[in-house]
């Protein structure tokens, strides 16, 4: 995926390793100027280099997250050939210790429509008698259940027509 994975050879402890792979999946990771800066001064490279590094990890990481790889083997072949092999598997065993835990923040923090998940919907008929005349007032009762996700537009059409249907059903049993 990238050559950038090098920088981390220099990492003077698996704790600083660890640390740059936690700090590198937010979203703003790649742009921070303060995360570049520190880990420029954590692995002595440029600044340039520790922001190409962490723009790596946070590809890295989301590339495992958005493919939910979930296996040592499935992660290690993302790395070059010729990255060094103990630190591989070190970012590899840390990258699937938090990769639960990053999924439920990326759930949690996703934005979406709300999700249709249920409707329940009838017409009563409720008549009401004053001495010799009656009168018939249609009801309707809608109950909804809602949950929170994205709508393609085709099937957003086919939910709006649906509607547009019971409207149409509710406006010729209203007209009666």
């Amino acid at each position: 995926m990238s050559t950038h994975y090098h920088e981390c050879e220099k990492a003077p402890s698996k704790d600083a390793v660890r640390q740059l792979c936690a700090d590198s999946f937010p979203s703003g990771a790649p742009e921070s100027r303060r995360l570049a800066e520190s880990t420029a001064g954590t692995l002595s490279v440029s600044a340039i280099e520790a922001k190409e590094l962490v723009a790596a990890l946070h590809t890295l990481s989301h590339h495992i997250l958005f493919h939910n790889l979930t296996a040592p083997e499935q992660i290690l072949v993302l790395f070059p050939k010729s990255f060094h092999p103990s630190l591989k598997n070190l970012i590899t065993k840390i990258l699937l210790e938090h990769s639960p835990t990053w999924r439920n923040e990326a759930l949690c923090n996703q934005i979406s429509l709300p999700h249709l998940v249920e409707m329940d919907w009838r017409v009563d008929m409720k008549t009401a008698s004053d001495s010799v005349s009656r009168m018939a007032v249609p009801t309707c009762l809608v109950h909804m259940k809602v949950c929170q996700l994205e709508l393609s537009k085709e099937t957003l059409d086919t939910m709006l027509d649906g509607l547009g249907r019971i409207r149409d059903q509710l406006s010729v049993v209203a007209g009666k």
